[in-house]
């Protein structure tokens, strides 16, 4: 993604989190955790299989409503407590990429986006921004990820947020 893409077209979010940064670091790259609070409210993950390292694969399946949604993807940048960035591409349950139209997705909607998140330590805290670049304006991808956040502070509140 070129940075005129990611400023275009892209989700940011920022958030703070009252929890050591290697606590939000394990949020995002082991899978029981990342299980217990991805995706908007009422969203379970089934399977989460991530092999965190530059050009590992990670395989997601969301599911919600009685309907699965799997996206496959590969790890691009890991700067251990610092930053995580993956690609993710709609799938099915075989790791087999499906355009987005076949899922119902409009007209537009980006066959690869990425998921860039950059942590920060500020005094025992950790501050939180995550890009979702290339996903279109007013996908309605915002509320899901802020939603999710949510789920992650509730998480964070079940597994001792301080070493």
């Amino acid at each position: 993604m070129s940075d005129n893409t990611i400023s275009k077209d892209s989700v940011v979010i920022e958030r703070t989190f009252e929890a050591d940064i290697d606590i939000i670091w394990n949020m995002w790259t082991q899978p029981e955790h990342f299980k217990k609070w991805y995706g908007p409210n009422g969203a379970t993950i089934p399977v989460a299989e991530m092999d965190v390292r530059i050009g590992g694969k990670r395989m997601i399946c969301m599911e919600m409503r009685g309907m699965k949604m799997w996206t496959i993807g590969e790890y691009t940048t890991i700067v251990p407590n610092t930053r995580l960035a993956y690609t993710e591409s709609m799938a099915d349950e075989n790791g087999n990429v499906v355009s987005p139209s076949a899922m119902g997705m409009p007209e537009g909607y980006p066959a690869t986006t990425e998921v860039i998140v950059a942590l920060e330590d500020i005094g025992g805290h950790t501050k939180m921004v995550m890009t979702h670049a290339g996903m279109p304006a007013g996908s309605g991808a915002d509320g899901g990820w802020n939603q999710a956040f949510d789920k992650l502070a509730d998480h964070l509140n079940t597994v001792g947020s301080k070493k």
